[in-house]
C-alpha cells in the first residue's frame, strides 16, 4: 500500500512509501482510510520542524475517515463508517496517511449518521478542536450574553471553524486575521467584524485593559493570548488551543484575580472515548456548519502532502485542505 512516512532516512520529513498493509491485533481495528486531513501538526510532522512523532518509522496523519475491513473483537460490523482523530494517531501510532491503517478499537467512531466520511474530514481534528472549545467554555458559563467573542488565527482550520460554530450558537464573533484576503470569507462564516493582530494588541501595555470581549478562542499564544485575557469580561472564559505565533506566556494574574477570567487549556488529542462521541454527535447535527462546503478547501492525494505541508507552514494555504486517500 502507499504511505506517507515519517523516518530519519529523510532528515525525519515524511516521503511516500511502498509499504506492507498491516494486520490488526488484539483490540485494533483494519480501516480502508478514504479521506484525511492536514492540520498545523501534519506539517510539523512531515517537514520535520516539529518533532511530533514520537517513535520511527511512523505513518503520519492525525486524522482518518474511512471504512471497517475487519474489527476481530471490537464492536463494528465489516464495512461500517468509522472515522478517527487525534488518540496518538500519527505521533504515538501510525496515522492516516495510508490506504490501510489499524487503529485502536477504543479511538475509533461510528461515523454519525448525518455525516459524509468527506465532511467528517473537512471538519477533523479542527472542527473537533473548535467545538471542544465550545463545549468547555459554555461548561464553564459562557454565554452570548457576556459578550463577543474573540477567535484569533481566523483563517486557519480551527479558527475558521470556529468563527462557523460560536456564531451559530448565537455569539458576536469577532475574527483576527491579518490575511487581508479572507476577510469576505470571515464574514460569510459569520464573523460580525474582523481586525488585524495589531489592531489586537492596541492598549494592550497595561497589566489589565477595559473589557473588550467576553472572551476568546486563541490559535496563536504569546503577546495575542496575554492581549486576549486583559480584555476579557468578568467571570469570560479563553480557550487556550494553538501556538502559531509563539508557544510562551508572558502575563499577570490580574486578569484571573481581579475578574475571575478563566484560561482554559484545550487538548484534543486527549480528550476522554466517552465526550468524543458525543460531541462528533454534536457536530453532526447543532453545531454542523451551515457553510461547511465553504470550509473545505482544495482535495489533494498522499503525493501532494510533502508540499502543502511547506505551504502551510509559510503561511500561503486558505482553507481546510482535505486528502484524499483512496477512491
Amino acid at each position: 500500500m502507499r504511505a506517507l512516512q515519517v523516518s530519519n532516512r529523510n532528515s525525519y520529513r515524511g516521503e511516500l512509501v511502498d509499504a506492507a498493509e498491516p494486520l490488526p491485533r488484539a483490540g485494533q481495528v483494519l480501516v480502508r482510510v478514504r479521506y484525511s486531513s492536514l492540520n498545523y501538526k501534519d506539517a510539523l510532522a512531515i517537514t520535520g520542524r516539529g518533532r511530533i512523532v514520537r517513535k520511527l518509522p511512523l505513518i503520519a496523519g492525525i486524522d482518518l475517515a474511512g471504512e471497517v475491513l475487519d474489527a476481530g473483537t471490537a464492536p463494528f460490523s465489516r464495512g461500517a463508517q468509522v472515522l478517527a482523530t487525534g488518540c496518538g494517531l500519527g505521533e504515538e501510532h501510525d496515522g492516516g496517511y495510508c490506504e490501510v491503517a489499524t487503529v485502536a478499537a477504543a479511538h475509533v467512531i461510528p461515523l454519525p449518521r448525518d455525516l459524509t466520511l468527506r465532511e467528517a474530514m473537512i471538519l477533523g481534528t479542527a472542527g473537533f478542536t473548535a467545538a471542544l472549545c465550545l463545549e468547555q467554555m459554555e461548561r464553564n458559563a459562557q454565554t452570548p450574553e457576556l459578550g463577543d467573542i474573540v477567535v484569533t488565527g481566523a483563517s486557519g482550520g480551527v479558527g475558521s471553524i470556529a468563527v462557523a460554530i460560536f456564531s451559530q450558537r448565537g455569539y458576536r464573533v469577532l475574527a483576527v486575521s491579518d490575511k487581508r484576503d479572507r476577510h469576505t470569507w470571515l464574514q460569510q462564516l459569520g464573523a460580525e467584524k474582523i481586525f488585524t493582530t495589531s489592531q489586537l494588541l492596541e492598549h494592550s501595555s497595561a497589566p489589565l485593559t477595559s473589557v473588550r470581549w467576553g472572551g476568546g478562542v486563541d490559535n496563536l499564544g504569546g503577546t495575542y493570548l496575554t492581549a486576549l485575557l486583559k480584555a476579557t469580561a468578568l467571570h469570560g472564559n479563553v480557550a487556550c488551543v494553538g501556538l502559531a505565533a509563539s508557544a510562551t506566556l508572558n502575563s499577570t494574574v490580574f486578569p484571573h484575580i481581579l475578574r475571575g477570567v478563566n484560561l482554559l487549556g484545550i487538548s484534543s488529542n486527549n480528550c476522554p472515548h466517552s465526550q468524543r462521541g458525543r460531541l462528533w454527535q454534536r457536530l453532526a447535527t447543532e453545531l454542523k456548519p451551515r457553510q461547511l462546503d465553504m470550509l473545505g478547501g482544495k482535495e489533494i492525494t498522499l503525493a501532494d502532502l510533502p508540499a502543502a505541508a511547506e505551504q502551510m507552514l509559510a503561511r500561503k494555504t486558505s482553507k481546510r485542505i482535505l486528502v484524499r486517500v483512496t477512491k
